[in-house]
This record gives C-alpha cells, structure tokens and sequence, in this order.
C-alpha cells in the first residue's frame, strides 16, 4: 500500500510514518516545516518528502491520503486555500483518512493496545511501560510523542502481542473532531490525569471528561482500566460507567501506593511489599507515572516486582529535564514542560532533589501552547515558579501581558519580548551554581544551545 501523509513531520505523523514504512507499506509525505532532525529520520527511512501542501502532489496517486490535523480548510488573506492538496484531495473524490484510524485499522488491530491518556506525563508512563514490557521480554510495539533514551526511536512495530501507545485527547482531523485515543480500542487504558486543556478546542473540562468516557466505552469487560485514585475529574468520568475491571493508584485507600521518596520506594499492592524502585528521575509526578505503569504491565502479566525492576534502568526521554550542557558552573537543561501543572511538576521535582541549599533555579519558559497563547491559564503562572529563584517569561507573540500576569511575583520575574531579550536576561542573572530551566513544547528558538555559547562567551 502506498500512503502520503499530510503533515508528516510533527512527532505523532512521523511516528505513523515509520511504523507503517516498518510495515512494509511505500510511504512518501509532506508538510510545511521539512527540517531535522524529522526530515533526517525520515529520509533515512526512505521516505520521500515534499515541502509545503502543493495541489500537485495529487498526481502521486497514493492508495489513501493520510491527513494529519495541521491541515484544515482555512483560506489565506487573498481567498487561496491555505492547503490546496487537501482541497484537491476534496475535489477529486479520493480515499483519505486521519492519522489515528489508519493506525488502528491497520496496525492495532489484533495485537493488545495499551494506551496512557492523561493531561500530563503521557510521553514519560508510555515509554516506562514500553520498557517494562520489553525488559520482560514481550518486544512490544509503541508510539510515543518523544524520543525515549532507551530505545533512540519514537516508535516501532514490535514483534509481541502488546502495543503501547501514547493516547492524546486533542482531535483527530479537521473532519472528525473526536479525540484521537478513541480510535485505539484499548485493552489496557491508563487515565494518569486530567486537568483543562486544550482550550482552542474544548470549551471547559466536562467536555474534556466526556472524551474520556468515551475511551472507557471502549474497553471491554476483560480489560483494565488503571486511574489516578487523586484525581477528582476522573472520579467522575468512571461514575459515568466502567464495564471494566479497575486498579488505581496514588491515592493513599488506592490498589497500587508507593513508601518513601521518589527517586527510591517500596511499591505497595493494598498494603503488601511488591516491589521496589530505584532510579535517577526526580518528582512525586513520576513516582505516580511509575505505579501506573507497574499497574497496565501486571495485566499483560509482568510481576510488580519485576517491573519495579525494570524502572531502575529506565533513563526518561528527551526534552525531560534533560541536562544539555553546563559552562562555568552553570547547568542547562531542556524540559517539555508548558501548562501551569507540568511546569509546577517540573520546577519543583528539581527543587526537591536539590535542595535548599543546592543552588538557585532559573525558569526560562515560553507560553507556546494554544491553550497558553489564549490566556486560559495566565493567572496560574505565579503559582506554577514558586520554587524558581527568578522566572524568565518569553513574552512575544502572545495575546496578553505577560508582564502583569507575573506581578504577583515581584523582582523574582522578568519578561523579555524576543528570544535574544530572553538569553540576555538569563546572562545577566546567571552566576555558578545556578540551574536554567527552559520549558516550552516547542523548539524556543534554540535557546538552550544559544544560551550555552552566549555563557561561554
């Protein structure tokens, strides 16, 4: 089958790309934004790219159009289709279909899908249970929205029965606003959390629990669904019915807990020892990422034990507090972190593991997501630095003042309106022993390499 994908380069197409170039299938694509290091991956695959959405790739003639959800009817100033392949597509009447349902209807079906939903921590629980699975010796397929360490690749077919994949809430396509996980048909259902989100498409968190009801309607009764005992929204989305078996965990009346810190715990099945891990990562988030994990792989029948094993040599994913370099004493790390939760997650994991005395922590962020450019969530960004020493805010581009969403912060904030007022703050306040953080879901700019050369200087 030859396939072309439209909007082959962001992290879930590309995945759906190599998965089905795995399979077998010819697989040629394009998208707005060829650059590395996904156009390298890709090519290296053998897929042919195309930059921009021209209508005459129509002349391809792929067995089915793949449509990722960048591509929509919008028009350009001037009247033009802001995507002419897609209106070609549209005209001449051909096969299409999006991302999610190619996925399921040709490599999910059969094998036994576990997917991680959840507002934070998809990427992380996705590839921990990966590597149980593979640590156990299942060879698991997976699709996850990042790069874990451990495997070096963002997706794979696998040879076992289990495929793991990364179930996101937003939208489909342009043409089937469900949300994307429900294409999955999982077995084993992972609801980490839930908070709002998304609010260029969901227009408060009922409508968001709705959608995750419906990914419970999808398992059946042998399967598994595995909750966050902490979670209030997801109390109510399983009082909307579950046919399914439950474990939760977290929760301290939960089936899976953990006993002591969060680089090292006892992991606790109603009460009893089962388990123990050890590791690098920092944070209660990943402690619970961690128990969630623990909890999908018992159902594929990994013991506790030995997934708490496995963790132990787990060793995260990029753009996950990962250190890019230190100059002069002073430490850079490179996380994915954008909503208020995560960056609170993430701010104070490192607080945590250094200490009050290890040294000050810069926050350098940008708030990138639609939800973060609306404003939804501005008045929570103080709330979410209360461990950073100074919050450094770039502050360009969005519809709102990011200065006097920071007020309540005093002296401890700063905004720069580009990405080089951005660096020069950072040079200015940076001194040894110091940790930048730099937390956006997008490249921001470079500025973790800029900031390393600009610092050396």
């Amino acid at each position: 089958m030859h396939i072309h994908i439209l909007g082959i380069c962001g992290t879930f197409m590309g995945g759906v790309a190599a998965l089905a170039r795995e399979a077998g299938h010819k697989v040629t694509g394009c998208d707005a934004g060829v650059y590395p290091p996904m156009s390298d991956q890709l090519r290296a695959l053998g897929i042919d790219l195309i930059e921009g959405f021209s209508a005459d790739q129509i002349a391809t003639a792929p067995d089915v159009w793949v449509i990722g959800n960048v591509v929509s009817r919008a028009r350009l100033p001037d009247g033009t289709p802001k995507y002419p392949l897609m209106e070609a597509i549209l005209e001449k009447g051909d096969r299409y279909t999006s991302g999610p349902q190619w996925l399921a209807e040709n490599l999910l079906q059969g094998r036994h899908v576990l997917a991680v939903a959840g507002t934070h921590g998809k990427t992380t629980t996705t590839s921990m249970l990966t590597w149980v699975l593979d640590q156990a010796g299942q060879d698991p397929g997976f699709l996850v929205g990042g790069v874990p360490v451990n495997f070096g690749v963002s997706a794979r077919t696998g040879s076992g029965r289990g495929f793991v994949i990364e179930a996101d809430e937003y939208d489909t396509a342009f043409f089937d606003k469900r949300s994307k996980f429900v294409h999955y048909r999982p077995r084993t259902a992972i609801l980490n959390n839930l908070e709002f989100d998304h609010a260029d498409i969901f227009d408060d968190l009922a409508a968001i629990e709705r959608q995750f009801h419906h990914l419970v309607r999808t398992v059946p009764g042998s399967g598994r669904v595995v909750v966050n005992g902490l979670e209030e929204s997801l109390a109510r989305v399983l009082h909307q019915g579950c046919w399914s078996e439950v474990r939760s965990f977290g929760a301290a009346v939960s089936d899976f807990t953990a006993e002591g810190e969060p680089h090292a715990f006892d992991v606790l099945l109603r009460g009893q020892r089962v388990g123990r891990v050890e590791w690098d990562l920092t944070g209660t988030h990943n402690q619970l990422n961690a128990l969630a994990s623990i909890a999908a792989a018992e159902h594929v029948g990994v013991s506790p034990a030995d997934a708490a094993r496995a963790l132990g040599s787990f060793r995260n994913v990029k753009r996950r507090m990962e250190l890019r370099g230190e100059v002069r004493g002073i430490r850079v790390y490179d996380d994915f972190a954008h909503h208020p939760t995560a960056i609170r997650t993430t701010v104070d994991g490192l607080r945590r593991k250094l200490g009050p005395q290890g040294g000050r922590i810069l926050a350098v962020f940008e708030p990138r997501s639609n939800t973060m450019k609306l404003g939804t969530m501005k008045s929570q960004l103080p709330w979410s630095l209360e461990q950073a020493d100074l919050a450094i805010c770039h502050g360009g581009g969005l519809g709102w003042d990011a200065r006097e969403a920071l007020v309540p912060m005093g002296a401890r904030a700063q905004v720069g309106d580009t990405i080089d007022d951005v660096i020069a703050l950072v040079i200015a306040a940076a001194k040894p022993g110091d940790h930048v953080v730099c937390m956006s879901n997008g490249g921001f700019g470079g500025i973790h390499g800029r900031l390393l050369e600009a610092l050396a200087r």
